[in-house]
């Protein structure tokens, strides 16, 4: 092939790769060229190479934009979370839920313990996995979401918003128990809850346990019907031990506030028409 002609085919595969929008494969493509001329690379191996680098330029784009889409208030991972500062979580169980075989099973994954000992860390987490994995995922607080359906309701569009609720393959809904819940909040949320039942995954952070949602949601029948539903299909973690953000100030903060007490599940309410299941169904999670 003669020099002209060589030229005449790099120009032609710049102006495919533009009209393909592969901008990572142009980038590299005079460099990849001199490696060839060089020697020190082939054709069949720079290929591989250019598409390897453009492929991984347009998941890292999907992730960010996924990861937006979130609404992920951080960006948390497994790997930097310190379970040895929480020794009574065991690192295994996580690990399997890392696996998000409970999305596809449309489970609710219960993270229970004292403030600060990583609950939100660890859903954060969890989402991010989901998100590189190509689930979709919604991150909001308890307070926040009933805030929005309250709005959607007095809208008249509270079907709508539960609908676009329940389309994300995993819902993260945080901190419930730390902010008390607006009269008539705790049936929304119900409602939201029941249109995702066996239809959808969660994620629930809490620092409440589960005897004292009657008092969270102000409503002791909401609080029975929305566990009726979220313990059903459910794997519950209790996290026991002191606050990691206040790990360096410890020895300032009293006794009877950095002693924890445990968060004590209760059993699942009974069902009525079909048998009640343990809160983890799958023994592999424990």
């Amino acid at each position: 092939m003669t020099l002209q002609a060589a030229s005449e085919r790099v120009n032609n595969i710049r102006k495919s790769l533009v009209s393909l929008k592969m901008p990572r494969a142009l980038a590299l493509l005079d460099a990849t060229l001199r490696r060839i001329e060089q020697g020190q690379i082939g054709g069949i191996e720079a290929i591989d190479e250019l598409l390897a680098e453009e492929l991984s330029l347009r998941e890292n784009r999907r992730i960010k934009a996924a990861l937006r889409m979130a609404r992920l208030p951080v960006i948390k991972t497994i790997a930097s979370f310190d379970f040895s500062f929480q020794p009574s979580l065991d690192r295994n169980r996580i690990m399997t839920l890392a696996g998000l075989d409970f999305i596809d099973r449309a489970e609710i994954v219960h993270l229970l313990g004292p403030p600060g000992t990583g609950k939100s860390h660890l859903a954060t987490a969890l989402a991010v996995e989901a998100v590189r994995a190509g689930k979709s995922v919604y991150f909001i607080p308890l307070a926040d979401l009933v805030a929005i359906l309250a709005k959607a309701e007095r809208e008249g569009v509270l079907r709508e918003k539960i609908r676009f609720l329940c389309r994300s393959s995993l819902l993260v809904v945080d901190e419930i128990g730390y902010l008390p819940v607006t009269p008539g909040g705790g049936n929304l949320f119900f409602q939201l809850v029941n249109a995702r039942y066996e239809k959808g995954a969660m994620i629930l952070t809490s620092n409440r346990g589960f005897a004292e949602w009657g008092d969270v949601f102000g409503d002791p029948v909401v609080a029975t019907a929305l566990l009726d539903r979220l313990l059903h299909h459910a794997v519950v973690v209790q996290i026991e031990g002191s606050s990691y953000r206040m790990r360096e100030h410890a020895a300032l903060v009293p006794d009877h506030i950095r002693t924890t007490a445990t968060i004590n599940p209760p059993p699942p309410p009974k069902r009525k028409g079909r048998p009640p299941l343990k809160a983890t169904p799958d023994p592999s999670y424990g």
